[in-house]
C-alpha cells in the first residue's frame, strides 16, 4: 500500500509544470516589463523558493525564499529595479516587474520553483525595442546647388533604418549619415540630404525600428524661393545675400512651430493611448480567468501542415506528404487546422505564440461551414479571424478588410470567445492590450482556427503554438470526434501551396 501511495505521489509531482510568459516577450526602453510565472495545476507556492534568473540559475534577477525577497544574491544590474507581486502565491501564481527596461536587459530569462518534493522551471526570450525621439529637422544652408536638410533623432534600439525619398518615392542618397550607439546601448542618428528646386523640393524621410512592424514617415517641402536657380541670380545676388538670413530665420521659426504643434498633438494622442492601454490590460487580465486547454485536431489539418505530437503546434512542411492524395477533399482546400474542442456556450480563452512569423491567421470558425467560392475569411462565411500579412499589416475582415494599428507587434495573441454575448476578442499578450472584437450571433458550435500560411519566406518561420495556461474550474467543451467539418472551396496556387493569390 505504501509503495503505491509513493507511486501516486511521484506521478502527481511529474505532472506539475512551471509556466512562464511564453517563448518570447517584447519590452520598450524606459518602460516596465512583467515576468509572470505560475504552477499548473494550481498549488500553494508560499513556502517554495522562487527564483527569476538570466541565462542560468546562478545569475539571479530576483529570489523569493523563506517567505521573503532576498537582495544579497541579486545581480547589480537589477538592484532597485524589481517589484515582486505575490497576490496569487497561494495558487502558485507570481509576477516579477522589472522597471526602466534598457537594451542591456535583452536576453534569455527563466523562473524556477523549488520545494523539497518539486523542482521545475520555464524559460523565455526578452526582446527590447526603443522607439526613439521625434526627429528634429533643420536647414543647414546652401550646398552643391541646393539646400542641405538635416535630421537628427536619438533613443533608438536596435539600430534604426532611415531613408530619404523624392516625390516619386525614389531613394535619395544621403549627403551624410551617422548612426552612433552610446554607453547605454541606444542609437542616435544624424543624416542630411541636398534638396534642389522643382520636384526634388518635395521629399520624405522615414525611420523604422527593424524589430517592429511599423514605420514613421515625414513629408517635407521646401519652397522654391529658398532654393538656388540657374537663371539670373547674379543681378540680385547682393539683395538675396542680405535677405537670405532673415528668410532662413522665418522658415526655421515656421518649421519649429509646425513640429511643436505636431509634438503636442502626439503627446495628447499618447495620453489617450496610455489610458486605452490600461483599460485594455484590465480586460485582458479578466479574460485569462476563462483559460481552457485547447489542442489541435490532425484530421482537419491540410497535408502541407505538420501538427506536433503533443497537438499544440502547427508548422508548414517543405513538401506535402504522399498520403495527401488519400485525404478527403474537404480537408485539402485550405492550409489550416482546427481545434479538437468545440465551443457551444460559455466563455473560453486561449493564447497562441506567433513569434516573428511574417504571415498567419488566428481566430474561430463554425464547426461546419459551407463550400463557397474563393474563401473570404469573414463572419458572413463563418469565420472570425485576424491576420498578419508580410510582417507589415495586421487586419481583420469585418466584412471588408480593416487594418489594425498596433503599437507593439504581438509575439503572443490571446483569443476570448464569449458565446452567449456573440463576441470574439483578440488581445496582444505581449503588452496586454486589446486588439479587436467581433460582435455577431453564433449559430452553431465553434472551433479554434489556426492558419500558419505555407512557405511565408520569413527569416523566423516559427510554428503557431498553443500556449500552456492555468485552467480554472469546469468549462463546457465538447471533443470534436466527428469528421463532417467542411472546408470552403479554395483553389490552390500554381505552386501547390494552397495559398490563394488574394492573400
Amino acid at each position: 500500500m505504501f509503495p503505491y501511495i509513493l507511486f501516486l505521489q511521484r506521478l502527481f509531482i511529474t505532472e506539475v509544470k512551471v509556466l512562464g510568459p511564453g517563448e518570447s516577450m517584447l519590452a520598450f526602453v524606459g518602460e516596465m516589463v512583467e515576468f509572470p510565472c505560475h504552477l499548473s495545476p494550481y498549488q500553494d507556492a508560499e513556502h517554495m523558493e522562487i527564483r527569476w534568473f538570466r541565462t542560468q540559475v546562478s545569475n539571479v534577477v530576483y529570489l523569493y525564499q523563506g517567505q521573503q525577497g532576498l537582495s544579497s544574491p541579486q545581480m547589480m544590474q537589477f538592484r532597485n529595479r524589481t517589484i515582486f507581486k505575490a497576490n496569487g502565491i497561494a495558487d502558485g501564481s507570481v509576477t516579477l516587474h522589472i522597471l526602466n527596461v534598457a537594451p542591456s536587459d535583452e536576453g534569455r530569462y527563466g523562473c524556477r520553483f523549488l520545494s523539497p518534493n518539486f523542482s521545475g522551471e520555464a524559460m523565455w526570450e526578452l526582446e527590447v525595442a526603443g522607439l526613439g525621439s521625434v526627429p528634429h529637422f533643420s536647414l543647414e544652408g546652401f550646398n552643391e546647388g541646393g539646400i542641405q536638410l538635416r535630421c537628427s533623432s536619438s533613443g533608438w534600439y536596435p539600430k534604426p533604418k532611415v531613408q530619404w525619398r523624392d516625390h516619386q518615392g525614389q531613394c535619395l542618397p544621403p549627403e551624410s549619415e551617422a548612426i552612433i550607439q552610446n554607453a547605454q546601448g541606444l542609437f542616435s542618428l544624424d543624416t542630411s540630404v541636398i534638396v534642389r528646386g522643382g520636384a526634388y523640393s518635395n521629399v520624405s524621410f522615414s525611420i523604422q525600428n527593424p524589430l517592429l512592424a511599423q514605420k514613421k514617415e515625414f513629408a517635407l517641402q521646401v519652397a522654391d524661393v529658398f532654393l538656388p536657380r540657374t537663371s539670373p541670380w547674379k543681378k540680385a545676388f547682393l539683395g538675396t545675400l542680405v535677405a537670405l538670413p532673415l528668410s532662413l530665420a522665418v522658415l526655421t521659426i515656421l518649421a519649429l512651430q509646425y513640429f511643436y504643434k505636431q509634438r503636442c498633438s502626439q503627446e495628447r494622442l499618447q495620453t489617450e493611448l496610455d489610458w486605452r492601454r490600461s483599460e485594455g490590460q484590465a480586460e485582458w487580465r479578466a479574460a485569462q480567468q476563462y483559460a481552457v486547454d485547447v489542442t489541435l485536431d490532425p484530421i482537419t489539418a491540410h497535408p502541407s501542415l505538420e501538427v506536433s505530437d503533443d497537438l499544440k503546434s502547427v508548422s508548414s512542411r517543405a513538401e506535402a506528404p504522399s498520403f495527401a492524395a488519400h485525404r478527403p477533399q474537404r480537408f485539402l482546400e485550405q492550409t489550416c487546422v482546427l481545434s479538437r474542442e468545440r465551443f457551444c456556450s460559455g466563455r473560453h480563452y486561449w493564447e497562441v505564440h506567433v513569434g516573428r512569423r511574417s504571415r498567419w491567421f488566428l481566430g474561430a470558425c463554425l464547426e461546419s461551414v459551407e463550400r463557397l467560392g474563393p474563401a473570404r475569411l469573414s463572419p458572413a462565411a463563418g469565420y472570425w479571424v485576424m491576420g498578419l500579412w508580410n510582417s507589415c499589416e495586421y487586419f481583420v475582415l469585418d466584412p471588408q478588410r480593416v487594418a489594425l494599428a498596433l503599437r507593439v507587434p504581438p509575439r503572443r495573441v490571446g483569443v476570448l470567445l464569449d458565446y452567449e454575448a456573440g463576441k470574439l476578442s483578440f488581445f496582444n499578450a505581449s503588452d496586454g492590450t486589446h486588439i479587436f472584437t467581433f460582435t455577431d450571433t453564433f449559430s452553431g458550435a465553434l472551433c479554434a482556427y489556426f492558419r500558419p500560411r505555407a512557405h511565408d519566406g520569413s527569416e523566423h518561420p516559427d510554428p503557431l503554438s498553443i500556449c500552456s495556461l492555468p485552467v480554472r474550474g469546469p468549462h463546457v467543451i465538447e471533443e470534436n470526434d466527428s469528421d463532417h467539418w467542411l472546408q470552403p472551396y479554395e483553389p490552390l496556387d500554381p505552386d501547390g501551396t494552397g495559398d490563394e493569390a488574394l492573400w
